[in-house]
């Protein structure tokens, strides 16, 4: 991404400034956290498209623009702590994860800090309308979650439903990292609202790249199969779910709920979404999304900006892992 590097990188290493300072604690045991956080960050992908969106709907970067873009790393940040907890998962980033090296009672209290940390950094510097269009993204994210863990249990999602859980629990904080980027700069809640549309594609868009992970890719080579353990009803076994037969629609929910940590039934669960056309359905899906957000983006003019955020896309879309 060298370009995004050229157009933004400065105001990205005062970012790591900024947030640094705004997670800072005065307990010593929560200050140690904050600092392995800090060391184990991951791309920063979600400032990156707040500093984007605020260039190419404003031109320039205000202080307001930092303040969105912490609040957004700061959110992101307690989500992963909170899902780390409640996936058991020990392991984020291929390091130890909060509840791994600290336990699951301070990682959840670790979580709420940053929360509040999010929101004292919008309501002390009346942010309000960022701190609105933030709130309404994490409510859109817990509410996906459960929507999926409900219908986990009986295998019963649609296609019309698993948009909404991914455009909820995936691309609600994507959208809102564009939206406060752009009204952090303008002010304006009709560039705001265009931007959201437009993060909201690229999210969807993104979910479905991660849901073709399962499914193998150039990169690792293999499938994973970790959807298919957990239950999770991703686009191409939808797909082929609605396109099988009866018998094969049996066998497959069969093994999905009795048998998905077989490791061969999973291969046979993989094998018939790669014979349905469930892959090649999701692609096309996936590049309709990332065309309709492009789309979006071509109504403002081009700059360096929005060159550097076509490439943001391509990147968060075509990754290979």
């Amino acid at each position: 991404m060298e370009l995004v590097r050229q157009v933004i990188g400065r105001e990205l290493n005062t970012f790591e400034r900024k947030f640094a300072d705004s997670v800072k604690g005065s307990n010593p045991l929560l200050d140690r956290i904050m600092r392995f956080i800090i060391k184990r960050k991951g791309k920063q992908m979600r400032p990156m498209f707040v500093f984007l969106s605020a260039h190419i709907a404003g031109g320039g970067i205000q202080e307001d623009t930092y303040r969105a873009a912490s609040l957004i790393e700061l959110l992101h940040t307690a989500t992963l702590v909170h899902d780390d907890v409640v996936d058991n998962s020990m392991v984020r980033r291929n390091f130890f994860s909060i509840n791994a090296l600290w336990k699951n009672k301070i990682a959840v209290l670790v979580g709420d800090y940053l929360l509040a940390k999010g929101l004292l950094l919008s309501v002390e510097n009346n942010d309000h309308q960022i701190l609105k269009i933030t709130s309404r993204a994490v409510k859109e994210m817990s509410e996906g979650e459960l929507l999926q863990m409900e219908k986990a249990r009986k295998l019963d999602i649609k296609e019309d439903v698993y948009f909404e859980i991914i455009r909820a629990k995936t691309a609600s904080l994507l959208s809102a990292a564009c939206s406060a980027g752009a009204f952090s700069t303008t002010g304006n809640p009709e560039t705001a609202e265009q931007f959201r549309l437009f993060g909201e594609k690229v999210g969807i868009a993104f979910q479905i790249k991660d849901d073709l992970f399962d499914y193998g890719n150039d990169n690792i080579g293999k499938p994973t199969g970790i959807d298919i353990k957990e239950k999770k009803m991703t686009l191409p076994l939808i797909y082929t779910l609605q396109n099988a037969d009866n018998q094969l629609k049996k066998r497959i929910i069969y093994i999905v709920k009795n048998k998905n940590t077989d490791k061969k039934s999973v291969e046979e669960v993989i094998r018939y979404v790669n014979e349905s056309g469930g892959i090649a359905y999701a692609k096309q899906k996936m590049k309709e999304y990332k065309e309709a957000a492009m789309q979006i983006l071509k109504t403002f003019p081009a700059t360096p900006a929005r060159n550097a955020m076509e490439e943001l896309v391509e990147y968060a879309i075509e990754r290979k892992y």
